[in-house]
């Protein structure tokens, strides 16, 4: 999706243009911010320094002098350290991350697209991280695209969810769809029937009893036992075993 490799099959679109027919720098310059999950900012140098990099790249005009551009967007991002003199590298990961982001977002990119944001981050500062994504896209014109492992990030900030399980395509839409689509239910082992069995997405079992992920259009047919709503995370973990019961 960045245009960095040309895909084997398929198209990706961005407003009505394909992506293997923009130039490089209309596409990283103009349309998309690409931050990796590594080697996103440049070490050695400081973070005014990193904006500016990515502005000069860009080939873009600006209104104003770049480096005032590249402090205003680096207090924007909510970067609390030295904005210069102070190498990027030696700062910690939060930071550099911002130092990213404000990269990202200093060519005035309509999409952000980001490989696991807050890998490696406390609970406050994935928190703060996923605050100024959320409120990048709250001028409903620029979007955020971010790929995680971290479920907990899907519940705060999503809007849309693309589920891929073992290199399939499992579900792409609404983060309540994805959520209404299944319960968790609870019951004695004596009430585990093949017919549940059946229908399960995932299973776990326990000396006294059970709990399985169901589709909420199955769980009707089963008057008797415990219904609760499943979280994002439970539904990744049931569907990874493929059904099958595990302890």
């Amino acid at each position: 999706m960045s245009g960095l490799t040309t895909p084997a099959s398929g198209t990706v679109m961005n407003k009505s243009a394909n992506i293997v027919e923009l130039e490089p720098v209309e596409l990283r310059g103009h349309r998309l911010g690409i931050v990796p999950q590594l080697h996103a900012v440049q070490p050695k140098i400081d973070a005014e320094q990193n904006v500016l990099y990515a502005m000069n790249a860009s080939n873009r005009n600006f209104l104003k002098p770049k480096p005032v551009i590249a402090r205003e967007l680096l207090a924007k991002v909510g970067f609390s350290e030295a904005t210069s003199g102070v190498a990027v590298g030696t700062l910690p990961l939060v930071q550099q991350r911002l130092v990213a982001i404000a990269r990202a977002i200093s060519t005035e990119a309509e999409v952000l697209i980001l490989d696991e944001p807050t890998s490696g981050l406390d609970p406050v500062s994935r928190d703060e991280l996923l605050k100024i994504l959320s409120e990048y896209i709250e001028d409903g014109e620029h979007s955020v695209l971010f790929s995680t492992h971290i479920t907990g990030d899907l519940e705060r900030a999503a809007d849309y969810i693309t589920y891929i399980s073992y290199g399939e395509l499992y579900f792409t839409g609404s983060k309540d769809d994805f959520v209404d689509m299944f319960r968790i239910v609870k019951g004695g082992i004596e009430e585990l029937s093949d017919d549940l069995k059946n229908k399960a997405a995932g299973i776990r079992t326990f000396p006294t009893g059970f709990e399985a992920l169901m589709k909420t259009e199955d769980i009707s047919g089963f008057p008797n036992l415990t219904v609760d709503p499943a979280t994002i995370d439970e539904i990744v973990v049931f569907t990874s075993k493929k059904g099958d019961d595990y302890e």
